[in-house]
């Protein structure tokens, strides 16, 4: 198929206007956004995007998680869609850019198409995707798994939040639970770009990052049981302290982890203390860790080494210990034809570019199961993420969306 001209390039303004006008939605106390899935911010965010979508001609899907799916017609009506797109929402204190440049560069896609004119095969669709965050409803990549039949659509209705109010019931509510069935839709391609979320692209030099893997990911629940009694008043050698036991664990889970390096990491980022008093050995301890390599052996490795070092932590110390595997998903590797597409984009523009592996998990991971995906990555300052001082600047938007842009028509094959 032809490669789109090196002259074919977005508007970088309007970009970073849309990217600044849906920051408008859910600020943050800092600078940053708070506009968690299925919220009223969540919804006003949708409606501003579905209006964006109508004013470019295209027509708007929905489906029963609420996933949301922008279509600009091809030529052939029964050639498959290329898919573009990510996630509008964001962490309690989030950036403006974590998913929403892959969505908001998804639509300058076809705007960008529009003003010139140029038609396409395959019809090419953007992309919301519900849930992605995962901090009100758990797990992350919510809608997506669902559709990639990972999860299945009533066990995600069913999903509470911290007030005990259930997933299908808020989607529901915002008015953006769809009557199109979940997972239907058959996929040509799916490219997604996003912020790197960490600092290698910029340390490097580079202004793209090509990934070619998404890494897996264990999440192993680990509850450490002594008995709580008072600090001040329990001799030490008559303590079962709880506390200390996670501490010397959580040494352990740093130590597993660097012992893998330089591609595997480790660490708990869910700690509760019980009773979590100032004068109170903690009786109770329950932490999640969170193991993450490419290599499917290596999580393995590091999940067994847990719970053996764990072990045998918790029977020298007289503590209970148990282990619960809450969450995971296999490494990822995404399709070679699309990753292709997307380095010869950047080689084609001049764009300096490096591969990657994603060290987090996003909605492309999921898509890969059932069609062929990549992803573009652009830097962000300090690689500083899920924070509201979360920046990029407007040249690394361009460039991520000019590469996403030359991919996505590729793949699609310009008419004409």
């Amino acid at each position: 198929m032809p490669a789109p001209g090196e002259n074919l390039k977005i508007n970088p303004d309007r970009l970073w206007d849309s990217l600044m006008e849906m920051a408008k939605i859910g600020p943050g106390v800092a600078g940053g956004n708070n506009r968690q899935t299925l919220t009223d911010e969540d919804g006003e965010g949708r409606a501003l995007f579905q209006k964006w979508c109508e004013d470019a001609g295209c027509s708007m899907g929905l489906d029963q998680m609420g996933n949301m799916f922008a279509r600009r017609e091809g030529t052939d009506p029964d050639a498959l869609p290329v898919y573009v797109g990510s996630h509008l929402d964001t962490q309690p204190t989030g950036g403006k850019y974590d998913g929403v440049l892959g969505v908001l560069g998804g639509l300058e896609i076809v705007r960008t198409l529009n003003d010139l004119g140029i038609k396409t095969k395959h019809p090419i669709v953007v992309t919301n995707f519900t849930n992605e965050e995962g901090t009100r409803y758990a797990p992350a990549m919510l809608s997506s798994g669902v559709f990639a039949g990972i999860h299945t659509q009533d066990w995600a209705y069913g999903r509470v939040d911290a007030e005990g109010k259930k997933f299908g019931d808020e989607l529901s509510r915002i008015g953006w639970r769809g009557d199109e069935e979940v997972g239907a839709r058959k996929m040509h391609a799916f490219f997604e770009l996003h912020i790197e979320q960490g600092p290698i692209l910029e340390s490097e030099g580079k202004e793209i990052g090509v990934v070619t893997h998404g890494q897996g990911l264990s999440w192993t629940q680990v509850t450490v049981t002594g008995k709580d009694s008072h600090t001040g008043s329990t001799p030490m050698p008559m303590r079962k302290n709880a506390g200390l036991g996670m501490a010397r664990i959580l040494d352990k889970v740093d130590e597993i982890a660097w012992s893998h390096a330089p591609h595997a990491v480790g660490a708990a980022g869910h700690i509760d203390v019980y009773p979590n008093s100032r004068n109170v050995i903690p009786g109770k301890v329950v932490f999640t860790v969170d193991f993450r390599s490419p290599d499917l052996s290596v999580i393995e490795d590091m999940e067994a080494r847990l719970r053996v070092e764990g072990q045998k932590i918790a029977e020298n110390m007289g503590l209970e210990i148990e282990f619960e595997k809450v969450g995971g998903f296999d490494p990822v590797a995404f399709d070679d034809g699309c990753v292709t597409a997307v380095r010869n984009a950047a080689e084609r523009l001049g764009y300096s570019h490096m591969n990657l592996i994603s060290g987090a998990g996003h909605d492309a991971c999921w898509i890969n199961r059932v069609a062929p995906t990549a992803m573009v990555m652009c830097p962000c300052v300090d690689g500083l993420s899920h924070n509201e001082a979360e920046e990029i600047s407007k040249e690394w938007a361009q460039a991520g969306t000019d590469v996403l842009m030359h991919a996505v028509v590729e793949t699609a094959e310009v008419v004409g």
